[in-house]
């Protein structure tokens, strides 16, 4: 059979590369092979994408339907070849603005438009009054103008209050005001030229926020709710991992090791700290959505997010003793396994209560009963301590299941502190009263990295 020419030419290219250098790997086998590779592992990505979290492809679908709007209102609305070539400011406010969220984008909107308008104005003012000094002072007031408007905003923009809500609103004041103030045209025609802009940014605004909002839309602050929901959910999924794998007196297998993942889920909330800012912050800028009100509590958000990184913090030293377990024995363990084994199963329940309450947005109309419980197994836990049940054994194995004991205590004092925020937000955020909540029911809580935990909470 007769090779094609292309072929062919492969097939020279390789072997005389390995003529050349007989330790070249490279032969035509390779040049055909690696395209396709490098073209399966970029299908493999696109694929985990979009299972990971489908949004994202909607996402994507939006953000191209608002780029055809701009085009299509600029061929079919009448008013559009007024404009002309400023048309093109829509599609670059629509680039900038169009957001994953509702949050984000009404905020980057917002802050386009009212930035486009300050700074367009000042600059326009400067302009006119800086045509009564002649050529060289109007040359001058505007140098100086511009020196201080942007050291002025570049200095506010590192006040952390100010960055996070108007950052990008500061660095477009900055950037219209210098494009305005520096132009070389006429005051006549800037005045139109600024106002034409401005319509067209509005526009660009306008669809992007209309189609963010209505099509599928993606509210960042039921992604926060969800966020500290399924970290409550993995701090009590770990301790309970945790009082099966350290009292027991089986060997570990490497087949075992592979099916306790969720010994590990805790960790991302180690590093949850400016991911939840950052949804705080956009939340902010969302109308009343569902069961979020005006004015809904986000501060809350983060002061629970707080504790609960801060009992990830203990869990985190627990998993180093879990997983070196095996070197203290099982009798040394064993004899503060009823106390602690006591202290994790409350703990839980009064987390899994807690994820519960927030899943559904209710309030208790009493305490949680698991932390009244959790405290009396730490003081049982203590009195355990004070006798000193491993006496006559080694030191250098009763320090380990001693630690042990002493981080169970401490995280009863972290659980409880979760519990009094998540019921201080049910109260700040007028959950509705609920005297029982579906003990015995399961409940599935989403997780924003695509997880789903289920909690079961017994009578």
């Amino acid at each position: 059979m007769t090779l094609p020419t292309s072929w062919n030419m492969i097939i020279l290219i390789g072997t005389t590369a390995k003529m050349e250098n007989p330790g070249c790997t490279c032969t035509w086998r390779t040049l055909y092979e690696k395209p396709q590779t490098m073209l399966v592992n970029f299908k493999n990505m696109v694929v985990k994408l979009g299972k990971d979290d489908p949004r994202r492809i909607t996402h994507s679908l939006k953000f191209g339907f608002a780029l055809v709007l701009i085009s299509v209102l600029q061929y079919f609305c009448p008013s559009f070849y007024v404009l002309g070539d400023n048309i093109i400011w829509a599609v670059i406010t629509v680039i900038f603005v169009l957001e994953f969220s509702v949050g984000a984008t009404l905020g980057k909107g917002l802050n386009r438009v009212l930035a486009t308008t300050f700074a367009g104005g000042l600059a326009v003012a400067l302009r006119e009054i800086a045509s009564f000094f002649g050529d060289i002072g109007k040359v001058v007031m505007i140098t100086v103008s511009v020196f201080f408007v942007a050291g002025t905003v570049t200095f506010m923009r590192f006040s952390p209050r100010l960055k996070a809500k108007y950052d990008y609103g500061m660095i477009v004041f900055i950037l219209t005001f210098c494009l305005v103030a520096l132009s070389e045209t006429s005051e006549n025609e800037l005045l139109e030229v600024a106002q034409e802009r401005l319509l067209t940014i509005i526009i660009g605004s306008c669809i992007a926020i209309t189609v963010c909002i209505c099509i599928c839309p993606v509210w960042i602050g039921q992604d926060l709710h969800n966020q500290i929901a399924s970290n409550v959910v993995k701090i009590a999924d770990f301790l309970e991992g945790f009082r099966d794998e350290y009292f027991n007196n089986l060997g570990k297998t490497a087949e075992a090791e592979d099916d306790k993942s969720f010994l590990h889920r805790y960790e991302s909330i180690l590093s949850s700290k400016t991911n939840e800012e950052t949804m705080a912050v956009l939340a902010r800028w969302e109308p009343r959505h569902g069961r979020f009100r005006f004015r809904h509590p986000w501060k809350q958000y983060l002061k629970l997010g707080n504790q609960i990184r801060l009992c990830a913090y203990k869990i985190k030293a627990l998993s180093v003793f879990l997983f070196r377990s095996d070197q203290t024995p099982y009798e040394i363990r064993s004899r503060i396994e009823e106390p602690c084994a006591n202290i994790i199963m409350e703990s839980g329940k009064a987390l899994k209560e807690s994820s519960l309450m927030l899943k559904q947005f209710a309030k208790a109309g009493m305490p949680n009963p698991h932390v009244a419980n959790a405290k009396d197994a730490a003081e049982s836990l203590k009195s355990v301590l004070r006798t000193n049940p491993w006496e006559g054994a080694d030191h250098l194995q009763i320090i380990p299941a001693a630690t042990v004991a002493s981080l169970l205590i401490d995280t009863v004092y972290c659980v409880e502190k979760i519990c009094e925020a998540v019921e201080e937000l049910a109260n700040l955020a007028n959950f509705e009263p609920s005297e029982v909540l579906h003990r015995g029911t399961v409940q599935p809580i989403p997780d924003t990295d695509g997880a789903v935990h289920v909690i079961t909470i017994a009578e």
